[in-house]
């Protein structure tokens, strides 16, 4: 599973998708049932009880995985990632934005939506939007 593969690659081995067969609530069965194979623990564990920066990790990785089976098949050349960066600590941010990274550098447009400081170093051309009451405006920021 492409997903998982992009999981485990951003979580330094420790985590990757594994399929449930759980049921739902009163025996029901339906969507997409995955659990997380957690390799410090060696225990499988439903995907909510991952921490707040864990689970920007498995719904980046679901996307990016997604992305790649499609892609396979289709030109899918451009990705908007909205928010979650603010829930990861220093080093998993580095991890995020080095797949990131590469991704551009295969050709891949990458357009992120943050209001994480640390972002802005890192990316060197951005569209700024400042609010005001007659309307925002847009502003090309290089470098």
């Amino acid at each position: 599973m492409a997903a998982s593969a992009r999981l485990e690659r951003m979580s330094q081995g420790r985590y990757r998708f594994v399929h449930s067969t759980e049921a739902g609530p009163r025996g029901t069965r339906g969507g997409l049932g995955l659990d997380v194979l957690d390799d410090y623990s060696g225990q499988r564990r439903p995907a909510k009880t991952l921490s707040g920066g864990e689970s920007f990790l498995a719904s980046l990785a679901l996307a990016l995985g997604l992305a790649d089976v499609v892609g396979a098949g289709a030109v899918l050349d451009t990705l908007f990632i909205d928010e979650g960066f603010g829930t990861l600590d220093a080093d998993t941010l580095d991890l995020v934005m080095t797949t990131l990274d590469e991704l551009r550098e295969g050709g891949r447009v990458v357009g992120l939506v943050s209001h994480v400081e640390e972002l802005r170093q890192r990316i060197p051309t951005r569209l700024r939007v400042r609010k005001a009451r007659t309307g925002s405006t847009l502003q090309l920021v290089t470098g």
